[in-house]
């Protein structure tokens, strides 16, 4: 018995941030479901061609800052140029100064840099993506990662919140805007995972035991936990899903 399959054959998907972390398995999947896929990295040249070398040839690494808007279009223009067409895009990159800054001692440098990687250039790709997915005139799926600090805040990351609230809002503002023409705007929420990003609090014992105590299962989800919900969001089987912000935190109380 075959069982139900998560099929995105003959699609295209480009995926943000996917050297590493959620980004990397979001790529693993997506090429496991048929799909073509481009994926951005910055720096993370090893993992990146580890990761194209494991998934074959139709797994692209795309080289491409993302700290402004003009990026984030430069970066959709290149997935185009590779593979004629985009369906998906799941905007999964961003940064999270891991030291605590309060808002009262928090740098104009730190909170530009903060909106321009995590905001900035999320318009750039989301506007470029929707043009093209409309001169393509066949819909397509746009996943924006956010957080639970965008939800409920995060004290001294003020920064990385804010960006992320935005998000959620832009979710909204998208959805209403496109579903008519079959774009499907979606959001997930991750709670805390085991990624390189947030290894720097997860390896501090006291701060892993608060962070622990605020989540119901008891502990932080794997990558892969958060590109299957990711992926789902981009298959028919949503087919009547538009503007939803999908939390996956273990059960973590939420609040806003």
């Amino acid at each position: 018995m075959a069982g139900v399959l998560l099929s995105l054959a003959g699609r295209v998907a480009l995926i943000t941030g996917g050297s590493r972390g959620i980004g990397a398995e979001c790529v693993r999947l997506f090429h496991e479901a048929g799909a073509k896929v481009a994926f951005s990295c910055r720096s993370v040249r090893a993992e990146a061609q580890k990761l194209t070398s494991q998934c074959g040839g139709e797994t692209i690494a795309l080289e491409q800052e993302l700290s402004s808007s003009k990026d984030g279009r430069a970066l959709v223009e290149k997935t185009v140029t590779a593979f004629s067409r985009l369906d998906c895009l799941v905007v999964n990159h961003g940064i999270w100064p891991p030291e605590d800054i309060s808002i009262a001692e928090m740098s104009d440098a730190q909170w530009r840099g903060t909106l321009a990687v995590n905001l900035d250039s999320v318009f750039g790709l989301v506007q470029a993506a929707v043009a093209q997915m409309k001169r393509q005139k066949s819909g397509g799926h746009i996943v924006l990662i956010s957080s639970t600090a965008g939800q409920r805040g995060e004290a001294y990351h003020a920064d990385y919140a804010a960006a992320k609230g935005a998000l959620i809002s832009l979710t909204k503002s998208l959805s209403s805007e496109l579903a008519g023409e079959g774009i499907y705007v979606n959001c997930v929420a991750p709670g805390w995972v085991a990624t390189e990003m947030s290894a720097p609090a997860l390896l501090d014992p006291a701060r892993r035991e608060k962070i622990f105590s605020t989540i119901p299962l008891g502990r932080v989800a794997s990558p892969r936990e958060i590109a299957g919900p990711v992926l789902f969001l981009c298959t028919p089987f949503a087919g009547f899903i538009s503007g939803e912000i999908v939390n996956v935190n273990g059960g973590a109380v939420l609040v806003g």
